[in-house]
């Protein structure tokens, strides 16, 4: 059939994708694309307390080499409070908190367990004089005080962190599943 120079055919098939199938097609990925991250990511817990070992981690790795570079022997103490960093000061001879703002107290989440396992045989005073003794000591000559910190979120040990030295090597931080967790 033809009309005014056109031709029509009947029976012909357009090609191509209509708006609705490109949209349910993008719901789709999208969709699947949000459950993977989900699935990936792990729980907002998992996250926050790593992103809270991070932080501990990498101020404890500046700290010892803050000791090095400045000749000096800072300490980290750990406590209900949460964390904090002192130094050393040789004129007086006692344990006084650095003037520098990345050192200030910090705390964890009361839902993050922390268990010490500080090699340290002298024993504690209960008096206002050992409330800056610190937990582990970085010294200027690039060696700590030999200890383990175990972070799990309650009593749930599946999930366990580790950030661990033997005094003489550096600090290793050992994630869940990670070669040289000890599941005892």
């Amino acid at each position: 059939m033809e009309r005014q120079g056109l031709i029509v055919r009947s029976g012909a098939r357009h090609s191509g994708f209509t708006l609705i199938e490109i949209l349910v097609v993008l719901v789709v990925i999208g969709l699947l694309a949000s459950l993977a991250v989900m699935t990936m990511g792990g729980s907002s817990r998992d996250r926050e307390m790593e992103n809270e070992i991070r932080e501990l981690y990498l101020l404890m790795q500046t700290a010892s080499e803050q000791a090095v570079l400045n000749n000096t022997e800072l300490g980290l103490i750990l406590d209900e409070e949460g964390y904090r960093f002192v130094a050393w000061e040789d004129l007086s001879g006692e344990w006084k908190v650095p003037g520098e703002p990345m050192f200030r107290l910090r705390g964890f989440p009361e839902w993050i367990t922390v268990t010490e396992y500080i090699e340290n045989d002298t024993p504690r005073l209960a008096s206002e004089e050992d409330r800056l003794r610190p937990d582990v000591v970085f010294f200027s000559s690039g060696e700590t005080t030999p200890f383990e910190l175990e972070f799990t979120l309650g009593r749930d040990d599946s999930r366990m962190h580790t950030i661990a030295s033997d005094g003489f090597s550096p600090m290793e931080w050992r994630h869940p599943g990670s070669e040289g967790n000890n599941d005892a």
